[in-house]
């Protein structure tokens, strides 16, 4: 008999657990979120009574999701480097070689931490909140990792064990940190203000300063600004100036603004931002942007010029030519083809006052550690209230291209450090003026039959086609020149000839 009701006892229990859950389920889905949020909170102050372990939250954001939080990033990094062996479920990213996987835990996963002979539990998981503005936004999700541990342990997990996580977690991303380049969208696009406003990809340019066409003393004088600026924390402090610096970087078209840019970040590992102005909607939009990005990163505006109306003139009123006329008409055809693709008819509305305070307002001291970069290819046009010292803190024109910088060049594309064209090619480059981008494109072989002589035969002739366009345009100017002036001495011959006419027409 006693068998019988044991089985009756069990089937009765998994009758009641089976009804409890089905009610739960049907409160679940029927009752308002506010109301589950009531009982679920009063239901874990009951429990707090009688429930002898502490949990911690380490959430991803905090407060209405303005940065993201460290203590999140670190925890991230210590559990996928100790506990990925003991989770089930695993989630894949690339690490830092791009191609060695980086295991860590998956949402809802329960893992198992030891400290000194304490046992501690993590836990990753995350609440979904329904979205209370229009309804084609998502839910929001608020993603966190929560700590268990036994009440008695309390001291020690709250000192030592939390520090030695989050001293590992730094460690461990700076490790396995894989640099990127970010971008932004338009702010119309974004489907939640919870989601990041930056897209990114790895960044893998191979630009590095000893490949970059350049006069090595220029060369020395920017690494040496760069790696003194990378070292400055404890100095910024102590002078009362935010840890960034700006560098504008100018010249004519196909001198290797970009390719600077590159080489800073792989000199110096950081990430960059490559901020497109035209798609942000207004200033407090460009606040939002410059929040999230993070230390140790390098902010570039390309084309600063042409990105905006933030030429500064603010003064003169200059006719403008018809190549300003065409610009502003292809920057309405983009306008136009950026409102039919979203839907939206509103245009940028970021002003020079916002990007001057985005560049050393109080919102730029928000973390540390940052270049910001412009780059023209007219200096002149840029307003001089936008790259004064302190803004633009180090000007660097990249100019044609010199020999020295043909022959870092030569080495690269061809592997020769000298030629018996050498010669000829250093009294051309002193003659006219090419850039190294002309310069890269006849060195780079065309074919496998190409070799190095067929190479610098091309670049020879590249620069006696631009030294002799060159002659003719200064030929030109100077007869234009003449035309100009017999124009004028015509003119003048016509007003005395007509001068004397009335003269002698006058009675005495």
């Amino acid at each position: 008999m006693v068998p019988l009701k044991m089985t009756e006892m069990w089937a009765t229990m998994g009758s009641t657990i089976a009804s409890f859950m089905f009610m739960w389920a049907i409160i679940r889905q029927y009752c308002p979120y506010e109301l589950g949020r009531f009982f679920e909170n009063y239901t874990q102050r009951i429990m707090g009574f009688f429930y002898p372990y502490i949990r911690i939250s380490f959430h991803e954001f905090l407060g209405d999701r303005i940065k993201r939080s460290e203590a999140y990033a670190a925890v991230e990094a210590y559990l996928s480097a100790n506990t990925s062996k003991s989770a089930k479920r695993l989630k894949a990213e690339i690490g830092k070689d791009s191609s060695n996987l980086v295991l860590s835990m998956d949402e809802y996963e329960r893992v198992t931490d030891e400290f000194q002979g304490m046992k501690v539990w993590w836990m990753s998981s995350k609440v979904v909140s329904p979205s209370r503005s229009m309804s084609y936004y998502p839910e929001q999700e608020k993603r966190y990792y929560k700590l268990s541990f036994h009440n008695k342990y309390r001291e020690v997990i709250t000192g030592s064990y939390l520090e030695h996580v989050m001293r590992e977690g730094k460690e461990i991303r700076l490790r396995n940190r894989q640099r990127k380049l970010y971008t932004n969208s338009p702010g119309y696009k974004w489907p939640s203000y919870k989601q990041t406003m930056w897209s990114h990809i790895v960044f893998e340019h191979p630009a590095t300063f000893e490949t970059m066409a350049m006069k090595p003393e220029k060369k020395r004088e920017i690494i040496e600004d760069l790696l003194t600026f990378s070292k400055s924390k404890d100095f910024y402090a102590r002078i009362g100036k935010a840890w960034k610096r700006g560098y504008l970087l100018y010249g004519p078209p196909g001198t290797g603004k970009s390719t600077m840019i590159a080489a800073m970040a792989n000199l110096l590992s950081y990430d960059v931002y490559d901020l497109e102005l035209t798609a942000v909607k207004d200033n407090t939009e460009l606040r939002k942007l410059l929040i999230e990005t993070t230390s140790k990163s390098i902010i570039v505006i390309e084309d600063i010029d042409c990105s905006l109306d933030l030429t500064g003139q603010r003064n003169k009123k200059a006719e403008k030519s018809a190549d300003d006329e065409m610009e502003k008409q292809n920057k309405e055809v983009a306008r136009k083809e950026l409102k039919d693709e979203g839907g939206s008819s509103s245009s940028s509305k970021v002003t020079l006052s916002g990007l001057l305070n985005f560049i050393d307002g109080l919102w730029s001291a928000c973390g540390g550690e940052r270049l910001i970069v412009f780059t023209t290819n007219y200096v002149e046009r840029l307003d001089p209230a936008l790259i004064r010292r302190g803004r633009m803190d180090k000007h660097i024109e990249l100019s044609y291209c010199s020999f020295e910088g043909f022959k870092v060049l030569a080495k690269n594309y061809l592997t020769l450090e000298t030629h018996s064209m050498f010669d000829t090619i250093q009294l051309l480059m002193e003659e006219t003026k090419i850039t190294p981008a002309d310069v890269a494109e006849n060195l780079m072989p065309k074919s496998l039959l190409d070799d190095a002589e067929k190479c610098l035969s091309s670049l020879i002739e590249a620069l006696e086609e631009a030294k002799e366009a060159a002659a003719a345009k200064k030929a030109e100017e100077v007869k234009d020149s003449n035309t100009n002036e017999e124009d004028t001495f015509e003119s003048l011959d016509d007003r005395d000839y007509k001068t004397i006419e009335n003269r002698d027409a006058i009675p005495f």
